[in-house]
């Protein structure tokens, strides 16, 4: 009852003119973000972050605008895959393999509708699966010392790769540079200036805010830039045929199983850190396909292949809030980016967050279900809209990009120094991204990189030097189980796992009559 009663008042914060209208904002910005291949959740809240600031908003508006922005992308990703077979961000893949053979079958619009009520059913269950379970998740937090935390912070960066990930060498040395770049400033204990070679703006350190607009945003500019501004979807206008609108009562009806289960998946993909919406999308597609795939009729344009991806990407998505809010440490790419985003504004994400701002979580939680609710009643009348999205020039999208990094960043340290950190942070995202070393594993070492050190100090000082602490209790002797665990996993599973996915996609593209 008490958490029904904080949700109740956290409806009443998110209830507002001024919250209502951040999340309509970010509703709409998110999903014609998502729609542009390439660019994803990630980067679009990376992008927006500054524009946050730029508005001067208090805690709780700019969480609410910024995952409007979060949920509006994982929405709009499907747009550009079932139209033009191109995945708008990584969990989108799997949406290709049977929502492109409906639209080639000139049931776009059916397909677009069934993705748009398929990611609000699973974004719904997983918002409340939030709400039940991070409190409890929070009083297993309080059990925690300096060494669990040691041992948790560690778990992020063994997982964080995930099993998509390419490869976890690189994922290892991102992670290890993400370190290194956090060690950069005054060492707190010491007082000694640590990789500042004596030039006294890094005596502060590098602001995460600025590291992280210039690997996302800035080097979406770059990436530009080398293709010379090619169009995204260039003569696919004739491929944009949308049809029926609406999904027919017998289709909703006959995915509302597959909605479920995909629903149950992804939650608890997301719940696990570093697996996110990318493995809950492919478990939910190959999940349904075993199950209700008697007549192969998979890849060729199922809606039941619609809606498992659709909802699992979105379940997946509310459940990587939860181990951000709960523990601090962050399920996904994206969470990585919106806990930056709390760290910037001055709130510690962790236990103790839903005692001392409970306002943020719960009407951040509140602001989920509308956010939800609106952009199932924007996504099915403003498909033909978003649609038009694709066929707007990078040339005109990229400079007001660029214009909000730099104006956001001015705007947020009024320093021209950290507008060049933040172009070197951009040429050095624009060359990892050539190189396919992932940027995620970067963030978190920047983020956490700092807790992680004084935890292990704090530690080492109550053991007083004995660093058989780490493995001093039940609860961090499993935490090294499960980083151990999930490093290892992904180099055995992981291939499997890719090649499954591609084999997926070339199916359905061989059976492609284009």
């Amino acid at each position: 009852m008490e958490t029904l009663s904080n949700l109740a008042d956290g409806f009443v914060i998110a209830l507002t003119l001024q919250n209502l209208f951040l999340a309509l904002l970010g509703c709409f910005l998110g999903t014609v973000i998502g729609a542009l291949p390439g660019l994803g959740p990630s980067n679009g809240v990376a992008i927006l972050i500054p524009l946050a600031f730029t508005l001067g908003l208090p805690a709780t508006p700019a969480l609410i605008l910024l995952t409007s922005v979060y949920y509006g992308a994982m929405y709009g990703g499907r747009i550009s895959s079932i139209l033009l077979n191109i995945p708008g961000d990584e969990p989108a893949m799997m949406t290709t393999l049977d929502g492109y053979p409906m639209a080639q079958q000139g049931r776009a619009g059916e397909a677009l509708a069934l993705s748009g009520v398929a990611s609000f059913v699973g974004a719904f269950f997983a918002t409340w699966g939030l709400v039940f379970l991070a409190p409890q998740l929070v009083k297993v937090a309080l059990l925690f010392g300096p060494a669990e935390y040691f041992a948790l912070f560690s778990l992020a960066f063994a997982t964080l790769g995930g099993i998509a990930s390419r490869n976890q060498a690189k994922a290892a040395m991102a992670a290890a540079l993400g370190l290194g770049i956090a060690m950069i400033g005054v060492d707190g204990q010491t007082g000694v200036p640590r990789f500042a070679f004596g030039n006294v703006h890094f005596y502060d350190g590098i602001d995460f805010l600025v590291a992280i607009v210039g690997l996302f945003a800035v080097s979406e500019v770059f990436v530009f830039l080398e293709h010379r501004g090619e169009a995204r979807g260039a003569g696919q206008e004739d491929k944009m045929k949308l049809g029926r609108v609406t999904p027919s009562l017998a289709t909703l009806a006959g995915t509302g199983w597959t909605m479920a289960r995909s629903t149950v998946l992804g939650f608890l993909s997301g719940v696990l850190p570093g697996a996110g919406a990318s493995l809950g999308s492919f478990i939910s597609y190959s999940v349904e396909k075993r199950l209700v795939d008697r007549e192969g009729t998979f890849g060729t344009g199922d809606p039941r292949g619609v809606a498992a991806p659709e909802a699992g990407n979105n379940a997946a998505a509310g459940g990587a809030l939860v181990p951000m809010l709960a523990l601090g440490v962050p399920g996904s790419g994206t969470t990585a980016v919106l806990l930056a985003m709390l760290l910037a504004l001055n709130i510690t994400p962790g236990p103790l967050l839903f005692q001392s701002n409970p306002d943020v979580v719960w009407g951040l939680v509140a602001a989920l279900f509308i956010g939800n609710l609106m952009l199932l009643l924007l996504n099915i009348p403003m498909v033909s809209l978003f649609v038009r999205v694709l066929l707007v020039p990078p040339k005109y999208l990229m400079p007001i990009v660029a214009m909000i990094s730099f104006v956001g960043i001015y705007g947020i340290s009024g320093s021209t120094f950290d507008l060049l950190v933040m172009i070197v942070f951009g040429v050095i995202g624009w060359v990892l991204r050539k190189l396919e070393v992932p940027l995620v594993p970067i963030i978190l070492g920047v983020l956490l990189g700092n807790e992680m050190e004084s935890n292990l100090r704090r530690a080492l000082t109550i053991s007083d030097g004995d660093w058989s602490i780490l493995v001093g209790s039940p609860l961090a002797i499993i935490l090294w189980a499960l980083a151990i665990t999930g490093f290892v996993l992904p180099m055995l599973f992981g291939r499997f796992f890719r090649m499954r996915m591609r084999h997926e996609r070339a199916g359905e593209e061989g059976a492609d009559p284009d």
